[in-house]
């Protein structure tokens, strides 16, 4: 669009179904090259992904007509067919239902992308959990706890 100009930016959250400690380090850097190879592939742009065995974290700069929600099902239902057709776990690999989603502004980004980076240092101290909840409450999401984890 002629005179449109934005600056998007998402950090997007979402677990493995049950947040079982599925995603093997021997796999994560293929996994995580896959997702962005399905971001790119919708013509947006990854600034950043990492995560734990039962989660992952996106840093997502996007254009104004692009859907999150369709996005995010597309990341989740073409990787989980991924990792079943690889083998990579036993029985049926699934996402859980659902995601976490927070704008990041623009003066955030460099902290938004340290916090993703150092993900396994963070979770020394936290559980995911703890760290998803501090999300929930830090953007002033009402959330109903039942649906928060399967």
């Amino acid at each position: 669009m002629a005179n449109t100009y934005t600056q998007l930016y998402f950090h997007v959250v979402f677990a493995v179904k049950g947040r079982q400690n599925l995603i093997s380090i021997q796999w994560k850097d293929e996994l995580y090259k896959y997702i962005a190879g399905i971001i790119n592939n919708k013509s947006q742009k990854l600034l950043i992904i990492n995560g734990m065995p039962d989660h992952v974290h996106l840093l997502l700069s996007s254009s104004p007509n692009f859907n999150l929600s369709t996005l995010v099902g597309e990341i989740k239902s073409n990787s989980s067919r991924w990792i079943n057709e690889n083998r990579y776990v036993r029985g049926k690999f699934a996402w859980q239902i659902g995601f976490g989603a927070f704008t990041v502004s623009q003066s955030q980004l460099t902290v938004v992308t340290n916090y993703i980076k150092k993900q396994e240092i963070h979770h020394k101290t936290k559980s995911f959990r703890e760290e998803y909840i501090e999300f929930l409450e830090a953007y002033e999401i009402d959330y109903d706890n039942k649906y928060i984890f399967e």
